[in-house]
């Protein structure tokens, strides 16, 4: 289901450089859907996260997946960016935010044990979704144009989406093992409220997701602009998101070992390793490497700090907690979608906008790394 549902991240970043054509925009005016879509996701995560934790996960999607066509089908007659912002923020982003904050959130407490496997399971769907959709949309681009392609997302969605959500209708047992984040900090010395815990790690998050964001959102377009050609830039799309999937796996099982603060660390180490190869190589074969290996960098951060949240705080608030650090992160990543896009606008190419990337994630390293001295690990279901 999230593979079905994830299309609503990945769509807009494909259709990009056609959108910016037929309507006529600047790169950063036509990157301002991509930022609508990330607000609404961000936004939908917190309010459908609280949904959730009182009326359950199945509701919940179910909304979300009648939003997500609606949204396809009303994109799909958009003559203006106005009209495809707001299709893209209201209905688009929100729906899709339904099946990661909430549902990362309710897969959680299914398990006692090897919770981070878990976690990085199903937030691989939406890389995995990110790894399929890209060459399907541009072929649906190619053949029909970007709007008719949407009209048709629209209908698949619905379609595949509403009898696969059926599978959320049961109810897990509530998890005893948790306690409160107050008690378990107090245990350990630490000075940090919970509010101030999740501050750091939605400012942290936000700092990442700008870096992230910049190789996901452009790629389509920076490899138009290399003369590589928009097919090219959607296949290498894929390829980094397909890796992203093995990302997520695998840092899943790390945050089972070593927690997900210090799994963040890792994370965002290697992403600005990922971005500074991104400065130095713009070959065919080079790009398609970098572009799995910055997959295999930075697919598991976002998860691994939805894990941090998770070991820190209570079943109870699980679901809005998640929502709050994920709505920082996909803030981040809308104004980091639309940064590369006004740097190239003054520039005329990208290398500033990678740099910008770097200067960002540089922040994550030093107040996650200065957070786990604080605190050390946390892992309140072992």
């Amino acid at each position: 289901m999230s593979v079905v549902v994830g299309v609503g991240m990945w769509s807009i970043v494909v259709i990009l450089p056609a959108v910016q054509v037929d309507l006529g925009l600047s790169r950063s005016q036509a990157s301002l859907p991509y930022v609508f879509t990330m607000i609404g996701y961000g936004f939908g995560g917190i309010v459908f996260g609280r949904f959730s934790d009182k009326y359950g996960i199945y509701k919940a999607v179910l909304v979300g997946i009648m939003l997500i066509s609606l949204g396809y089908f009303v994109a799909s007659f958009a003559t203006g960016v106005g009209l495809l912002c707001l299709s893209q923020g209201l209905l688009i982003g929100i729906g899709t935010s339904t099946t990661f904050a909430p549902l990362i959130a309710h897969v959680s407490h299914w398990f006692d044990r090897r919770k981070g496997a878990a976690v990085g399971i199903i937030a691989s769907g939406q890389y995995l979704s990110g790894a399929i959709w890209p060459t399907i949309l541009e072929s649906g681009v190619q053949d029909f144009g970007w709007q008719q392609t949407y009209w048709f997302v629209g209908f698949i969605v619905l379609v595949l989406a509403l009898p696969l959500s059926l599978v959320l209708r049961k109810v897990p047992a509530t998890d005893k093992s948790l306690i409160s984040v107050v008690a378990d900090l107090d245990q350990k010395g630490s000075s940090f409220s919970p509010t101030w815990l999740i501050m750091l790690l939605m400012v942290s998050v936000f700092c990442c997701c700008i870096a992230m964001s910049m190789p996901q959102v452009h790629m389509v377009a920076f490899c138009s602009d290399l003369g590589l050609g928009a097919t090219i830039g959607a296949k290498m799309l894929s390829v980094m998101l397909a890796f992203g999937v093995v990302s997520r796996l695998g840092f899943g099982w790390l945050s089972d070992h070593i927690g997900g603060l210090k799994t963040v660390v890792i994370g965002v180490f290697l992403q600005s390793v990922g971005l500074t190869l991104f400065l130095f190589f713009d070959t065919l074969v080079s790009l398609y490497v970098i572009s799995a290996l910055f997959g295999l960098f930075q697919g598991g951060i976002v998860p691994a700090y939805a894990l941090a949240v998770r070991e820190h705080f209570p079943q109870r608030v699980v679901g809005e907690r998640v929502g709050m650090v994920m709505m920082a992160s996909l803030l981040g990543m809308a104004i980091g979608g639309w940064m590369p896009g006004y740097l190239f606008d003054l520039t005329g190419g990208y290398d500033f906008a990678f740099l910008n990337g770097l200067v960002w994630n540089a922040l994550p390293l030093l107040l996650i790394g200065w957070l786990i001295t604080r605190i050390g690990k946390v892992s309140l279901s072992r």
